[in-house]
């Protein structure tokens, strides 16, 4: 996508390279990165970046409606409602595909969008990685023109507030278990917080603590990981303190934004870079061509139970009274631009914003990027191959 930088990191590219490259990430906080990391990063040029930051602006000016929480009640259950509910999100993520439509022109479509966390600390991380161990161009920057330094101090601020951090937990389900346990490492190290175990949080009167080196420590804020689907799926995990309750903690990234701003949010959507989505229990008659749609489940994360290659038998499985919590979505023809030594590869580009409190929208601050060889971007279309995983994109300044 930058012609010449792809050059030049290629040029310098070898699989020993690589090699020590994924050795100095796992040796950093003594801990191996459990995902697959691509062998390079992605190298936006300035006038593909200005077509994201349009689509971006587009999605957000839905978002940023006065009465988008009304617009969005169907989308979270009154089960699973959290007390405390903020004014808009924290946290904004938006993942496009880079696709080719018309005379092969490179445009950016939306392929999902969450409100909620993304790995803001590991792309620090992984970013500065990059440039220690390749020549990169410093007109090309991963943090839109920020320093390190300034992009942690606008975390910082947006996380942990005026707080103690011995007073800011993460909060995760195993946190050190999970794929995404490095983030956490380098959140600690930046912001001082720990990562603590949902199960180990302590709630008494409405106040909630947990312990270290064995006393209690208050809790007064929560930069939330929790995942809702993984929890309900976790039948046998014992808690003291459960989401729902009404307690006096603040949330960084309240949790009922994982649901205003999902899958569900796609098909009230009307920007050009939005694929045509619609809610299963809309249709009276199925398309004729559903080779030509992706079925996604609303209410899941990280691409679990999206079938590509969607059927009518696929769909009729589906009981109607639960096709509420599904969409079809028009499948996008995804461009592969990324020049390995042995072809060209797939990317998905993931837009990070942080909505600080009284700004009236996000404000976009890092990114990630997803490099697939596969049908879809996930790990189980990409087993065994190689340019393919987490990266991060360096944007033209």
């Amino acid at each position: 996508m930058i012609a010449g930088a792809r050059t030049v990191f290629n040029q310098q590219f070898s699989e020993q390279k690589y090699k020590e490259f994924l050795a100095d990430l796992d040796h950093e906080f003594n801990h191996k990165i459990s995902f697959r990391v691509a062998e390079s990063p992605v190298f936006v040029g300035k006038d593909f970046a200005a077509k994201l930051f349009k689509a971006a602006d587009e999605i957000i000016d839905f978002i940023a409606l006065p009465d988008f929480k009304q617009r969005m009640k169907g989308a979270l259950p009154d089960s699973i409602r959290v007390p405390n509910e903020d004014a808009h999100t924290l946290f904004l993520a938006l993942d496009f595909a880079v696709c080719t439509e018309g005379n092969d022109e490179l445009v950016p479509r939306l392929i999902e969008m969450q409100g909620f966390p993304s790995l803001f600390g590991y792309q620090d991380f992984l970013g500065n990685k990059f440039r220690q161990h390749y020549r990169i161009p410093p007109r090309l920057d991963f943090h839109f023109g920020k320093s390190s330094e300034v992009y942690w101090d606008h975390l910082r601020k947006a996380i942990v507030r005026d707080h103690d951090p011995e007073n800011v937990v993460l909060l995760e389900i195993d946190p050190m278990q999970q794929n995404t346990a490095i983030d956490f490492l380098v959140t600690k190290l930046h912001l001082g917080i720990e990562p603590i175990h949902l199960g180990d949080v302590i709630i008494r009167n409405r106040k909630l603590f947990y312990k270290k080196n064995g006393i209690e420590v208050p809790i007064h804020r929560i930069y939330n990981r929790v995942i809702f689907d993984e929890l309900l799926a976790k039948k046998d995990l014992k808690t003291d303190f459960h989401l729902t309750e009404d307690v006096e903690v603040e949330w960084a990234g309240h949790p009922n934004w994982f649901f205003h701003i999902s899958k569900y949010t796609m098909p009230f959507l009307t920007s050009s870079s939005v694929p045509e989505c619609k809610f299963l229990n809309e249709y009276s008659t199925l398309p004729k061509d559903l080779e030509n749609y992706v079925l996604k489940p609303l209410f899941s994360f990280s691409g679990s139970g999206v079938i590509f290659n969607v059927t009518e038998q696929d769909i009729l499985a589906i009981p109607e009274v639960e096709r509420k919590n599904f969409m079809l979505q028009r499948k996008v023809h995804y461009k592969p631009v990324v020049q390995a030594p042995d072809g060209l590869v797939k990317t998905e580009i993931r837009l990070l914003f942080l909505w600080d409190e009284g700004s009236p929208r996000p404000q976009l601050i890092t990114n990630l990027a997803r490099l697939s060889r596969g049908d879809m971007i996930g790990v189980k279309y990409n087993k065994d191959k190689t340019w393919v995983g987490g990266s991060v994109c360096f944007f033209e300044q």
